[in-house]
C-alpha cells in the first residue's frame, strides 16, 4: 500500500470513529483537572492518568514523569532511526471556572450545544492535545505502525505558567529529541478560515515606581515646593511615544524584521476590517504606529502598553494631596528578532533619562520572553500547510498571534527544533471564559489535520 494510500486509509478510520472519539474526550473533560487549585492536585494526576492510559489505548507506550510540581506525560510510538520525529506538546491542566453563573452548563458537565462541545479544556487544550493521540491511533489500527517516529510531551501546569517544564526538558532533552515541535494551543484565523500560526510575540513586563516624599503632604502647604511623583509619571510615560504612536526608547526597532511578501498578501485577503473589529471591541476609532494596517501592527510590530497606574488619592470624594510614590504597570510586545534582554536594557535606561533628580526611581522586572518566528519554507511547515488543508477541506491562511507563547523560544533553545502552530478551534471559543467550547466540526477537522501531518512528514 503507497503512502498516500495508507494516509486517506487513517483518515478513513478517523471519519468512522468519530462519534466515539467525541464520547472519550467528554470522559477527559469532566476531570477538573485546575492546576491553579491546590485542592484539585488530585484532579490533575487523575487527567494525567488518564491521558497516559488513552495513549496506551491508541498503541503507544507512556508514563507519568514526575516534577516538582504536577506530573507530565511522556508518551512515543516505535522509534526507528534515520526517520522524521515529531513531539507533539500540549497540557492537559485547566483553567477555574470563573463565574459560575455564567455558565450555561455545569463548566465540567459537557454538553453539545448547537454543534459546540462545551466545557471548560475543551479546546485549551485537551481537546486540541486529543487529536494527535486520535491521530496516532488512526494510524496504528490501519498501517499497524507509525510511518514517523512520534513522540509527545503532555504537562500539567501550562495555565500556571509552565513553570517546572524548563527543567523537564533539560533533564530529558535527548529523550525529546526531534525535528519538529507540534503545538495545538492556538486557533484558527476565523470560522471558515483554517490556520497555521508562523509566529507569537515576546514579552517585557516592567514596573515603574516614582517616589518623592517620605509622606503625603497637604497639596496647599507643599505645592510647588517639592516633585509630584504622580505628575513626574504622567510624563515620564508621555514620552513613551511620539506623534505617530512610534516608541521613542533608543534602539526599539533596531532588530524588527517586516513580514515576508507571502504573508502580508495572504494576510491583505483575511476577512478582516477595521469596521468589524470595532464594531466587536465597542472603541471610536482605531490607534496604532503610523504606516501600517490594523492587522500588520497587531501580529508583525512591537508595542508598548500602560497596563496600570497607581498612586495618590483615588477612593470616593477629594483629598488634596501630593502623593508620596506613583507607579505603573507597562508591557512591551517584541517581534522576531528583538532580544527581550536588550529591550529591557534599553527601556531602564530610557525609562532613567526621563526621571528627575527630584524624585527617585525603581524599575521591577515581572515577565521576560523571546518572541518567535517559524521558517515558513521549511519542510515541516509545508507539510503542516497542507495537513491543514486536507483536514478542514480547505486551504489554511498564514497568520501571526499577538500574545506570547514562552515555551516556544523555551523548546527552540533546549531541543533546538522549531514548532508548527496548529490550532483548531476558533478564536472566538471563549478560552478562559465561561461557555468554552470547541466545535465537533473542527474537532474532526483537527484530527484529520494531524492525521495527514504524520503521514506528509513521512512522505517528505
Amino acid at each position: 500500500m503507497g503512502a498516500a494510500d495508507s494516509m486517506n486509509k487513517a483518515i478513513d478510520y478517523v471519519n468512522a470513529n468519530s462519534k466515539r472519539f467525541v464520547d472519550e474526550l467528554f470522559d477527559l473533560l469532566r476531570i477538573p483537572s485546575i492546576s491553579a487549585q491546590p485542592a484539585h492536585a488530585p484532579d490533575v494526576r487523575k487527567a494525567a492518568e488518564w491521558v497516559a492510559s488513552r495513549c496506551k489505548a491508541a498503541g503507544l507506550s507512556a508514563e507519568i514523569v514526575e516534577t516538582k510540581g504536577h506530573p507530565a506525560v511522556f508518551a512515543q510510538g516505535e522509534q526507528v532511526a534515520g526517520r522524521p520525529t515529531l513531539l507533539v506538546y500540549g497540557h492537559y491542566d485547566v483553567q477555574p471556572e470563573g463565574d459560575l453563573k455564567l455558565w450555561n452548563t455545569g463548566p465540567f458537565e459537557p454538553v453539545i450545544d448547537d454543534g459546540k462541545i462545551v466545557c471548560r479544556g475543551a479546546a485549551d487544550d485537551k481537546g486540541q492535545a486529543f487529536c494527535a493521540i486520535l491521530a496516532a491511533e488512526a494510524w496504528l489500527k490501519t498501517a499497524g505502525s507509525l510511518p514517523i517516529n512520534l513522540k509527545f510531551c503532555l504537562e500539567g501546569e501550562e495555565e500556571v505558567g509552565s513553570v517546572n517544564l524548563e527543567a523537564l526538558v533539560r533533564a530529558h532533552k535527548d529523550r525529546l529529541a526531534c525535528d519538529y515541535i507540534v503545538i495545538h494551543d492556538t486557533a484558527q484565523f476565523d470560522e471558515g478560515a483554517p490556520a497555521v500560526t508562523t509566529a507569537t510575540k515576546g514579552l517585557v513586563y516592567k514596573e515603574v515606581i516614582i517616589r518623592g516624599p517620605k509622606k503625603d503632604l497637604h497639596s496647599g502647604s507643599f505645592g510647588g515646593t517639592v516633585a509630584n511623583p504622580a505628575n513626574v509619571l504622567a510624563q515620564v510615560i508621555a514620552s513613551l511615544h511620539d506623534d505617530k504612536c512610534r516608541v521613542t526608547i533608543p534602539g526599539f526597532y533596531d532588530a524588527v524584521v517586516e513580514m515576508s511578501a507571502e504573508e502580508v498578501s495572504m494576510m491583505e485577503s483575511l476577512p478582516f476590517t477595521d469596521a468589524g473589529l470595532l464594531s466587536d471591541l465597542g472603541s471610536p476609532r482605531t490607534y496604532g504606529e503610523a504606516g501600517y494596517s490594523t492587522l500588520y501592527r497587531r501580529w508583525a510590530r512591537p508595542t508598548l502598553d500602560v497596563n496600570g497606574i497607581y498612586g495618590g488619592y483615588m477612593k470616593e470624594g477629594s483629598s488634596t494631596i501630593i502623593p508620596s510614590l506613583a507607579g505603573a504597570k507597562i508591557s512591551m510586545r517584541l517581534v522576531a528578532n528583538q532580544k527581550a534582554s536588550d529591550v529591557g536594557r534599553q527601556f531602564d535606561e530610557a525609562i532613567r533619562s526621563q526621571v528627575p533628580d527630584t524624585v527617585t526611581c525603581e524599575i521591577l522586572d515581572h515577565a521576560c520572553c523571546d518572541a518567535y518566528l517559524a521558517d515558513v519554507t521549511s519542510p515541516g511547515m509545508q507539510a503542516a500547510r497542507k495537513a491543514v488543508g486536507i483536514g478542514f477541506g480547505k486551504e489554511p491562511v498564514l497568520i501571526r498571534e499577538g500574545g506570547s507563547l514562552p515555551i516556544l523560544p523555551l523548546l527552540k533553545n533546549v531541543l533546538g527544533a522549531d514548532s508548527l502552530m496548529l490550532g483548531y478551534c476558533l478564536p472566538s471559543a471563549n478560552i478562559h471564559s465561561p461557555n468554552e467550547f470547541f466545535h465537533v466540526r473542527d474537532f474532526e477537522a483537527g484530527i484529520r489535520s494531524s492525521t495527514a501531518l504524520i503521514g506528509l512528514m513521512a512522505a517528505d
